[in-house]
């Protein structure tokens, strides 16, 4: 019998991985694909001089970066309480520590950097044998996939900064990204759909510097009447720039012998540039679907929009992007070590508890309890039903005492200790 279970198992290994579809040319290289280095670049170029962007990927990647990881054993049980918690592993050495220079923080914002850039993130394992020791972040802009029509993906290649390719097994490599919908092998992320409007934002705060480097005065141009020989203009231009370019020489007279100062009549106010980078600003917040007050914006803020945007943020981007780290790891770097097929990694849950919402909820489960025992079901298996906690019944307390009731047994008692004392002192 189990030889036979072997030669299936054989077989089915022979056929799986292979698609049913050609995702790749029979003809063509199988290293063709979009080239990304350029929007990566700009991406990158973008990360560090446009503040928006800045403010709202390092706030996502610290998110994602400072959640707590669990290592725990799979179970066929769904309630989390029985869990059995591991930790001592191999693995939680790696993830913890990746390599001697990063911690496992700064590796996830790392990765997670790249992932909200260019939609692609790269960790390189290193190992000897089958022991994983270290893993590393790569830029995805250097890494090509090696394509193949049935297999869809068999390696792929690491191009060095001094030109050099460098293969990697698939096993070595671990991608994630977000879907790209005319590259499978690649990424895309909500940079790549805002970047001609980043793009904008981006000159016009280059124009803005130059402005004022050119003395806060716009462009012009200075017509003369006649041919002006090389030396002429040389010693005209390092006059001019001496005397007229910089915020120190702003606004100085300039006295023009035989040629006319033109204006080019475009100022700030023209170019609106204030306008253009408010706008571009709000594309790249809704590239990401991110909360505006998270931004510091608070014009139009108050407590309750403000910890709703805190909900938002955690429920709608921190979450969903933990959840594909967690999906990643579990299908391509745990089964990598010793028992890892039989392990899962479970984040904290980063959505702030709603402190209302649960009193609300805990009224209305009450309220269905008290309903359903008065019709007559058993309270232990209400309380299951409705997940509270089981309580030891002690009876209908006393009805509380009216206040001339009250009034009257406290008198009553007030004379009989007044009468206790006489007795005593008579006798």
């Amino acid at each position: 019998m189990r030889s036979l279970l072997g030669k299936a198992s054989q077989a089915l290994a022979g056929v799986m991985n292979i698609s049913p579809v050609p995702y790749a040319s029979r003809r063509a290289g199988l290293f063709q694909s979009a080239d990304m280095s350029m929007d990566a670049e700009r991406a990158y170029a973008a990360y560090g001089s446009v503040g928006t962007l800045f403010a709202i990927v390092s706030q996502i990647m610290n998110a994602v970066a400072s959640t707590d990881w669990h290592l725990y054993r799979r179970s066929t049980v769904r309630n989390e309480t029985t869990r059995k918690e591991v930790t001592d592993h191999s693995f939680l050495t790696v993830w913890n520590q990746p390599n001697k220079f990063y911690t496992g923080r700064l590796f996830r914002e790392t990765v997670q950097q790249q992932l909200d850039l260019v939609g692609e993130g790269f960790i390189v394992l290193y190992r000897q044998g089958n022991l994983i020791l270290e893993m590393w972040p790569v830029r995805p802009d250097r890494m090509r996939p090696v394509k193949h029509p049935t297999k869809f993906l068999t390696g792929w290649i690491y191009k060095g900064p001094d030109g050099e390719d460098i293969p990697l097994e698939l096993e070595n490599v671990i991608q994630l990204k977000y879907p790209n919908p005319s590259d499978p092998y690649r990424g895309m992320g909500p940079v790549q759909s805002v970047l001609a409007d980043i793009d904008s934002a981006r000159y016009s705060a280059e124009w803005n510097r130059n402005f004022f480097i050119n003395g806060a005065r716009p462009g012009g141009v200075i017509e003369v009447d006649y041919h002006i020989g090389d030396d002429e203009w040389n010693a005209f231009l390092a006059r001019w720039r001496r005397q007229h370019q910089g915020l120190a020489n702003a606004h100085r007279v300039a006295i023009l012998e035989n040629a006319k100062w033109v204006d080019t009549k475009f100022t700030m106010q023209d170019m609106q540039f204030a306008e253009i980078r408010n706008l571009s600003r709000e594309f790249i917040r809704e590239a990401y679907a991110y909360p505006k007050p998270m931004l510091g914006t608070v014009d139009d803020v108050n407590r309750a929009n403000s910890d709703a945007a805190k909900e938002i943020m955690a429920e709608q981007i921190t979450a969903p992007r933990l959840s594909r780290w967690q999906d990643v790891v579990d299908n391509y770097l745990l089964p990598q070590f010793t028992n890892g097929d039989k392990l899962t990694l479970i984040y904290d849950n980063p959505v702030p508890i709603n402190r209302e919402a649960e009193d609300r909820e805990r009224d209305s489960k009450a309220t269905s309890a008290s309903t359903l025992v008065k019709a007559g079901y058993d309270p232990d298996d209400v309380t299951d039903a409705m997940g509270l906690p089981r309580m030891k019944w002690v009876g209908i307390p006393a009805a509380p005492k009216t206040n001339e009731k009250a009034d009257k047994e406290d008198d009553d008692n007030s004379a009989a200790t007044t009468t206790a004392v006489f007795d005593m002192h008579i006798s």
